[in-house]
């Protein structure tokens, strides 16, 4: 394992967060997966290509690159051990061989210079301690023309989900303000003029930031979807933070919230996120 800058998220991630999205693999891969054709297709992964996922958790997207990848390779990169250990099984599973899963912190993770034909990343990019930094030290991985697709979050209000959530607040505290725009996050990365200073400030160009929608699953019922998104990490801190009497009634809340997407079978939100490609010259 390299050396660590981004000490807080790598608790996060080894710690209760890591734990629940490697413990419920499949339920947050249903959650993300309808957006796996888009930033795959804007990767344009060739049979031969060299391919980093950078915060590759549980390694969905990995795999899948592998895949296109077949006479090349792909390294996945995540600071969470739990979620490491969940990916190499996968692969094993599946019979992937053409995969390595690595510990260590993208922003200073001593990546073999132009090791890399292309970089990608499914919401693994938004939780840089210093995103310049960070998007450099990729750049540096990568050839001279390689690609880098990847997809962040658009603003909370643009999803389904923000309006869920807002309906927990009355019983909520207030969520802290960031220290500043950028700060580490869910929508640090939501604003393409940001996107794209941060991707020329570490050196990229022909930078493209294209709006894309896809369904997210979260649970088989309206209960089911409640129970699920009550443990997520950010969600349970907020629970955390109030009596039990309150937390209650934010679950009760929430449960109404999600009902309104109830449809037979599943519940599913509306996902909007950012499509970015840059070019390392």
């Amino acid at each position: 394992m390299s050396s660590i800058a981004n000490t807080e998220q790598a608790d996060a991630w080894n710690g209760y967060e890591g734990n629940h999205w490697a413990d419920h693999q499949d339920r947050y891969d249903a959650v993300n997966s309808g957006f796996n054709d888009h930033l795959l297709a804007a990767a344009a992964v060739g049979e031969r290509d060299r391919v980093l996922d950078v915060g590759c958790g549980n390694g969905q997207v990995t795999r899948l690159a592998a895949r296109r990848a077949r006479l090349g390779h792909t390294t996945g990169i995540d600071l969470s051990a739990p979620m490491l250990r969940r990916a190499r099984a996968c692969a094993a599973d599946e019979g992937v061989a053409n995969v390595t899963f690595e510990r260590g912190d993208a922003q200073i993770h001593p990546f073999p210079d132009a090791g890399f034909d292309v970089a990608v990343s499914r919401f693994g990019i938004m939780f840089f301690a210093d995103p310049v930094a960070a998007f450099a030290n990729i750049g540096r991985a990568l050839r001279p023309g390689g690609r880098l697709a990847f997809l962040s979050l658009r603003e909370m209000g643009d999803n389904d989900l923000g309006p869920v959530l807002t309906a927990m607040a009355d019983h909520l505290p207030a969520r802290p303000a960031t220290t500043g725009p950028g700060a580490p996050g869910p929508e640090s990365l939501a604003d393409p003029g940001r996107i794209r200073e941060v991707l020329t400030g570490a050196g990229f160009e022909a930078v493209t930031s294209v709006p894309v929608d896809a369904p997210q699953l979260w649970g088989r019922d309206t209960e089911d979807a409640a129970a699920f998104l009550g443990a997520w990490g950010p969600v349970r801190f907020m629970l955390d933070q109030v009596d039990p009497a309150a937390a209650a009634r934010a679950r009760d809340a929430l449960t109404e919230a999600l009902r309104a997407h109830e449809e037979p079978g599943a519940v599913r939100l509306r996902g909007a996120a950012w499509l970015v490609t840059a070019t390392r010259p």
